[in-house]
């Protein structure tokens, strides 16, 4: 079999995908992504062959606002297509192509390899039931925006009309797509390695400042890629002091960086992070940035954990809350739709409501005072994780079946 993969931070999502169809010696991969210095120092699957673009020139100076983004995509678009050429000139003429379309990647992608199949990550649909005035503190209902946010999804459009099939990570984004292409997307996620991520007593997490912190300490956790009001962070640490009040000795680790990986950007030398430290003013003797930190770190975290905060808009969900769960680390999540999809109240977590940042602090000091309780709901999460999400059992094998299905 030839597998094509197209993704502008390969391997993303196609992580285990890759290297599972990669093992295969008949099989032939080849990927492309984004040129990347810090990428190609660890791309090296031994039966991948790897192609890279240079990121493309932005919208020109004269391009209507809305279009800009779209003239991004076109331009990746483009690029990925000039590749392809080459891919065909050579003789490599893909049975299967996945692909994800957000960044304009998939546009071409059929123009070049008509005879291929295109099983295209679906991975987020903008408007609908989503983001948009979700938030009233960052609300804007003036008709300029609707009317972006539908140009945004543009080259979405394209991609699911030209794709044989799609395949969402959760229901909740299967749901977000237009019912015209809704049943040729299968709700496949992306997989949890259950292996590594799991309950481990022994484990221990390392401060910036050198302290160690065991299962004996009270942890608590809130992660994300970067700080930022998508993910909640306005509301965490507007609820920092009642949780530093009510639980004199717990530990709180935040980890993240300080860039914007989503919605608006501050203007330059400002960052979210700072922007609600200076609003809240916490005492944080006993609050630990870490920044950005490597997976490793991450998972032993989860494991020492006494409860996991995680917070986010009706947007796509992270890996990092379905980890802690599979840690066995009760999780405190918001009451939004991607998290009622994992987490039932008082079963397999803790719901509070997203904009509740005095209810927020009530759960977590509730949680951490049960123990007994708390751990029972860690137990439960665990094995939730592993009768649904794992991903050697369930999801790498519903992956494979589905493109064996494509390809009849």
């Amino acid at each position: 079999m030839k597998i094509l993969f197209v993704h502008q931070n390969f391997p993303g999502q196609y992580k285990h995908l890759a290297a599972e169809l990669a093992r295969n010696r008949n099989n032939k991969v080849y990927s492309i992504s984004e040129e990347k210095p810090e990428r190609k120092l660890w791309l090296k699957h031994h039966n991948i062959n790897y192609c890279f673009y240079k990121k493309p020139e932005g919208a020109g100076k004269n391009t209507h606002r809305y279009l800009e983004a779209f003239e991004e995509q076109v331009r990746r678009g483009q690029a990925v297509a000039r590749i392809c050429i080459q891919l065909r000139k050579i003789g490599f003429i893909p049975d299967i192509i996945c692909a994800h379309p957000g960044w304009g990647e998939a546009l071409f992608l059929k123009d070049v390899f008509p005879e291929a199949k295109l099983l295209s990550f679906c991975e987020f649909y903008y408007g609908g039931k989503s983001t948009l005035n979700f938030d009233p503190e960052f609300s804007n209902n003036e008709i300029d925006s609707s009317a972006k946010l539908r140009i945004m999804n543009s080259h979405l459009l394209l991609s699911l009309d030209a794709c044989e099939r799609g395949i969402s990570p959760t229901r909740w984004q299967h749901e977000n797509h237009p019912e015209a292409y809704k049943d040729k997307i299968s709700v496949i996620f992306d997989g949890i390695d259950t292996d590594v991520a799991k309950p481990e007593p022994s484990a221990s997490f390392k401060l910036p400042d050198g302290q160690i912190l065991t299962v004996k300490d009270e942890v608590i956790s809130f992660v994300n890629r970067n700080l930022e009001p998508y993910r909640g962070w306005h509301i965490f640490c507007r609820a920092l002091p009642d949780i530093l009040k009510r639980r004199p000795k717990a530990r709180i680790i935040i980890v993240g960086g300080d860039e914007v990986s989503y919605g608006t950007k501050l203007p330059p030398g400002k960052t979210y992070k700072q922007k609600y430290l200076d609003e809240v003013k916490p005492d944080l003797s006993r609050v630990h940035f870490t920044g950005k930190i490597p997976y490793s770190n991450l998972i032993s975290l989860f494991q020492i954990a006494k409860a996991h905060i995680y917070l986010t808009y009706p947007f796509v969900l992270s890996w990092s809350m379905l980890e802690a769960m599979s840690c066995g680390c009760p999780v405190i999540g918001s009451r939004t739709k991607p998290v009622e999809e994992m987490i039932t109240d008082g079963e397999t977590g803790f719901l509070s409501d997203f904009f509740d940042s005095a209810a927020l602090a009530e759960k977590v000091d509730n949680v951490i005072s049960d123990r007994e309780n708390s751990v029972r709901i860690g137990k439960n999460a665990r094995e939730f994780i592993l009768r649904n999400y794992d991903l050697k059992k369930v999801c790498l094998p519903a992956q494979m079946r589905l493109i064996s299905d494509i390809l009849k």
